[in-house]
């Protein structure tokens, strides 16, 4: 642990430097505004909103809190607060003693000459220091066509630039040749590990709930870690604290409602929401009686004590049940539960401090006299965060902080449930698990032109005890396993110590007013491992930790962008280009067994990645029409020790061509239509080219490893959205969504079998040695209604 107090020690000295070098010396001299930007009917608070003071030309963003802090010379000013989609608000200020200011703005009406699609101010895109991130609009979200009507968050994450989508249907994605693994998913700071239902076709995030959402890429300041590849901060609403209100909807495959309102008016509120699917209950009536059904629960509680002091409780519930008539069960699901309180210092300190627990685990019943079982597997997790914010003057913010988590890895169990059954009590070893992270970072303009954001992340991560590690005569053979010898751990011993550094590095440089280039490096971290061989994520994959059969995964990226606004805002525009190695990635040895296997060390094989590519995306974000085009064109490829001979060979998302162009238009103020064109390269794939007989047995001789493409795969999805006009004088407001998935019907490959070669009728050719390879694709063109409520 010496190297952990050090790190502390590093951090703290760190921190006191940087306070040293950029406090004013005549600090006497000046004072602070600060306080909160919320919205005036609801009150909840902005994220990102600006105050700009008109005589210094400078100003401040308000944080994912909502809150904000400016220290400038004594002196009167005008501020003038914007928000885009609202009214702005210009305040005169005498400032001569720190003031705290709260101010509420007007949502503007929607004309349709002045509807905007998003929530930041208008020149964003440009003057935004970070780069490689995609925000996805809720309002937006709602407009374009989905899978049976259901809109899903992480479809439309899909289609940002750099992101490739698992498979047609499904909510898994990867970020710039990173596995699915490697996004760390979050909601309300809590994170997911298997964000899909119905095995992919759904997402866990009901569109009632979100308030924002962020994609980062690249550019990650210092406060996010833990994952190589990216993070997908998600953040729910609060709940309105100014009157009862709910959103809900009825569609083709599940419903949803969301109540929300004050407990206290101004103070305190609530929200509660939950969505289920229900095509189990169309099937009551027949024969079969096989469920399947998904549901979702989110609740959240928030109190402001007063404007120093503002608690939350998050919670959030969600389960996949399929039963198979009399024989099993099969459910898995997440958990969370999130309690933050943000306190104010003073007036330029803001801190965060948040306890988190999350749980992933499934479970398999088996109901049968002989081969009747019950197997469970799962992670829990229970987490503490301290974030400061510093506001040193405009132009200093300083962040710094902590966060500590505890992981219990349960990789399988299987116990017998029925008196005869063959299966005895099984239990796979649990795993433990300490991730500590410090962290400091510093967001500094050196001038209008120039701002820069460097930060340090400290990552200690620990495999504890209790445990038993086994030693094997050679890690590598997984045919002829022999263990030599085993040491056990006790409670909390320390197995393995992982220590790691994480610098993180961005630029902005303005060329002008409506253009700049920026830059960034950062290095990431991974400690936890995805125990699958699978390109789509299944929700029975198990997770390890960093241990001495595995070292903690490792990229490094490097960014660079030019970004420019045009038509007065109208159009925002990037060209990206990035390049990412990643190191001790895990994968496993061909023919590898990762099934409830009690030597799965022997299994795995580590390696590298490089990944490289171009990202374009064109965005309009006014007018009757608005929507995004993105495109990206890349490569990924890998090299795993004894996998493929040790040859490089195309990871299991490389696609080289991705293009998605995504768009609403506001015909009249009944009608709304929305469309969506997606277009990826094929997925590699790996297939027999042979045959030879061994022993009596025919068995396939395979290509290298992905060494073949799958067809390259395209789709379109149309809607309409119909508000009747009676909405215009009722409280209780109503909307219908028409929309078709795969208006063409184009059957998309969505993977490939072999079977032995067979006629039309279904007669098999020849001898029955000659094999065919199968296409098989999921949706076909699919209609879908959905009726929405709003009061």
């Amino acid at each position: 642990m010496k190297q952990f107090y050090w790190g502390i020690l590093l951090c703290l000295l760190s921190t006191n430097y940087l306070f040293g070098q950029v406090q004013d010396k005549d600090q006497q001299d000046k004072h602070t505004i600060n306080g909160y930007i919320r919205d005036t009917e609801n009150g909840e608070e902005l994220i990102g909103a600006t105050v700009y003071v008109k005589e210094l030309g400078t100003g401040a963003v308000t944080n994912a809190y909502g809150f904000y802090s400016i220290t400038l010379p004594t002196g009167e000013y005008q501020l003038v607060f914007s928000f885009i989609g609202y009214q702005d608000s210009i305040r005169s200020i005498d400032l001569t003693e720190d003031i705290s200011f709260n101010l509420e703005l007007v949502a503007e009406a929607l004309l349709l000459e002045d509807l905007v699609v998003t929530g930041e101010e208008e020149d964003f895109n440009v003057r935004e220091l970070t780069m490689s991130r995609n925000s996805v609009d809720p309002i937006q979200l709602k407009t374009l066509p989905a899978l049976f009507g259901e809109p899903d968050l992480l479809k439309v994450v899909q289609m940002q630039p750099g992101v490739v989508a698992a498979a047609e249907g499904t909510s898994g994605f990867f970020v710039r040749g990173g596995s699915a693994d490697q996004n760390l998913i979050l909601i309300d700071e809590a994170p997911v590990y298997d964000p899909s239902h119905f095995f992919g076709l759904f997402s866990i995030f009901n569109a009632d709930v979100i308030k924002d959402s962020e994609l980062y890429k690249g550019g990650i300041p210092a406060n996010f870690g833990g994952r190589l590849s990216s993070i997908l901060d998600v953040r729910t609403k609060d709940g309105n604290s100014k009157k009862l209100s709910g959103t809900g909807g009825i569609g083709t495959m599940a419903s949803r409602f969301m109540l929300e309102g004050p407990i206290k008016k101004n103070q305190s509120s609530f929200l509660l929401s939950g969505r289920r699917s229900y095509i189990d209950l169309f099937l009551m009536g027949s024969d079969d009686i096989n469920k399947v059904y998904f549901y979702d629960l989110n609740a959240k509680i928030n109190w402001r004590k007063n404007n120093n002091n503002r608690f939350f409780m998050t919670f959030y519930l969600g389960r996949d049940v399929q039963e198979f008539n009399d024989d099993g069960r099969f459910s898995w699901g997440n958990a969370t539960a999130t309690l933050r309180w943000n306190h104010l210092f003073n007036d330029r300190m803001f801190s965060n401090t948040s306890l988190i627990f999350s749980n992933f685990d499934y479970g398999l019943e088996i109901f049968d006299p002989i081969e009747g079982l019950d197997w469970t597997a799962g992670l829990q997790e229970v987490s503490i965060k301290q974030d400061f914010n510093y506001f040193i003057n405009p132009q200093n913010q300083l962040s710094f902080g902590y966060h500590g988590t505890f992981r219990r890895f349960n990789p399988g169990r299987i116990s017998p449930n029925a008196e005869n059954s063959i299966f005895q009590l099984t239990q796979l070893d649990k795993m433990y698990a300490l991730d500590h992270a410090l962290y400091v970072g510093n967001e500094q303009m050196i001038n209008d032109r120039l701002t820069l954001q460097y930060g340090l992340r400290y990552s200690i991560f620990q495999n504890v005890g209790p445990s038993t590690i086994y030693t094997y005569a050679d890690p590598q053979d997984n045919v002829n396993i022999e263990r030599i010898d085993s040491t056990t751990y006790g409670r909390f011993e320390t197995i393995k110590t992982f220590h790691n550094l994480e610098p993180r590095v961005s630029a902005r440089y303005l060329l002008n007013t409506n253009s700049s280039l920026k830059a960034s490096y950062n290095r990431m971290i991974q400690n936890v491992h995805l125990m699958s061989n699978a390109t789509v994520s299944l929700p029975f994959n198990t997770w390890r930790p960093s241990s001495p059969y595995l070292d903690p995964q490792r990229s490094d990226q490097i960014a660079a962008g030019y970004f420019r606004n045009m038509q007065d805002n109208t159009f925002e525009f990037s060209a990206e280009l990035y390049y990412k190695w990643m190191r001790n990635l895990t994968d496993f040895a061909d023919n590898a067994n990762v099934f409830f296997n009690v030597n799965l060390a022997v299994e795995f094989r580590t390696g590298e990645s490089d990944s490289y590519g171009l990202e374009l995306y064109l965005n309009k974000k006014k007018g009757h029409l608005t929507g995004f085009v993105s495109y990206t064109l890349s490569r990924t490829d890998r090299q795993i020790e004894t996998v493929n001979l040790g040859n490089v060979f195309p990871a299991n998302y490389d696609r080289r061509h991705n293009l998605s162009v995504v768009g609403s238009y506001i015909f009249s103020e009944r009608w709304t239509f929305g469309g969506n064109f997606v277009f990826n390269s094929g997925r590699p794939i790996t297939l027999p080219v042979g045959r030879y007989e061994f022993d009596n047995y025919n068995l396939d001789f395979y290509s290298g490893r992905n060494e073949y493409r799958l067809p390259d795969n395209h789709r379109l999805d149309l809607s309409a959205t119909l508000t009747p006009r009676k909405n215009q004088h009722r409280k209780w407001k109503s909307s219908w969504v028409f929309a078709i998935y795969n208006v063409y019907n184009r059957r998309n490959p969505f993977t490939v079998y072999t079977r032995t070669k067979q006629d039309d009728d279904g007669n098999i050719i020849g001898d029955g040695t000659e094999k065919e390879a199968r296409l098989v694709s999921l949706f076909p063109v699919l209609p879908s209604v959905t009726y929405n409520i709003k009061f």
